[in-house]
């Protein structure tokens, strides 16, 4: 993937004819890839390059901190899905106070048609940018005609009675529902990050566990989850407890501990793993005796094992 960044970078010589699907693209959702799909095929039927911008830090992190949301992903992630998805060519705006103070014609003029000469540049239908996210897509085909671009949009996608976004997703996700935000999504919802050592307190019960250390920001709340673990690009079922372990009662911190169901592979510690989320069983909760959680954690495992069977994972 070739990445490049405003302001830093020149635009390289072999752009020629960009198709840019422009966005912030948190979660990579089913409304982002119509937008990715339509400017892939763009760019083949013109010659041109298949592009996508984004913004690093997200900009309400800039304009309103206060009440920016969790994200969905890492702008790693980020970059990763749009790659996966056919786009391997993408633009990172380095969002700053000055930048969020632009007019929304000296971004176009500046970014747009001066930094990258885009042909063409696809959206989302409730797209607003430029200060106080004053500028629409009216205003974006007014000035991709003054400054000869082509500029359209892509009508809300809608997923059964919902219309798919990120922040209807985010929420989803924290309220711990986080079937309903795969089904959003097109894929599970999922954490990236390393294998640690942990206390080893699963392991001494029958059902050893995998330690997430993760850099996303939105965690699902506290309970016990259907999950996924991918590790080396191949993909095992597993249960996840998000919390603190109620009964040891001795941490106050929350963990991410995984047991991957009839697991007979290579040594986890210190690798980079991928944990999707398919299913809430329950919700954490302290026993009075470790024979207590045992039999729960099997009968979580057998619940899992069900729900994979159907899901052929």
């Amino acid at each position: 993937m070739q990445v490049l960044h405003f302001p830093d970078d020149p635009r390289p010589p072999w752009i020629l004819h960009p198709v840019l699907a422009l966005g912030n693209f948190d979660g990579l959702h089913r409304g982002h890839l119509k937008i990715i799909e339509r400017v892939k095929r763009g760019a083949a039927e013109h010659g041109g390059v298949a592009m996508a911008m984004t913004f690093d830090p997200h900009p309400p992190r800039v304009v309103r901190p206060e009440k920016a949301p969790p994200l969905l992903m890492t702008v790693e992630q980020r970059l990763e899905a749009i790659d996966r998805a056919g786009i391997h060519s993408v633009a990172v705006v380095r969002f700053t106070p000055e930048l969020s103070r632009w007019e929304p014609e000296t971004f176009v003029r500046t970014v747009l048609v001066e930094w990258l000469r885009v042909a063409e540049v696809w959206v989302g239908a409730n797209f607003l940018f430029g200060h106080g996210r004053s500028g629409n897509f009216t205003l974006l085909r007014t000035l991709g005609q003054r400054y000869g671009f082509c500029a359209e949009k892509i009508d809300p996608v809608r997923y059964k009675e919902f219309v798919v976004s990120s922040t209807r997703i985010r929420r989803l996700v924290a309220e711990g529902r986080v079937d309903e935000a795969g089904a959003l999504l097109g894929h599970p919802y999922v954490l990236v990050g390393t294998i640690v050592e942990g206390r080893r307190r699963g392991r001494e019960l029958g059902f050893p566990t995998a330690n997430l250390q993760t850099a996303n920001e939105l965690i699902p709340p506290h309970g016990v989850y259907a999950t996924t673990l991918e590790v080396d690009g191949v993909v095992h079922a597993a249960i996840t407890n998000i919390g603190v372990n109620p009964t040891f009662g001795d941490g106050t911190a929350t963990s991410i501990e995984t047991h991957v169901l009839h697991y007979n592979g290579v040594e986890l510690y210190g690798r980079r793993v991928q944990l999707g989320f398919v299913q809430r069983l329950r919700d954490e909760r302290r026993f009075a005796e470790v024979d207590g959680l045992r039999a729960q954690i099997e009968a979580d495992c057998r619940r899992a094992e069900r729900l994979f069977s159907r899901l052929s994972v």
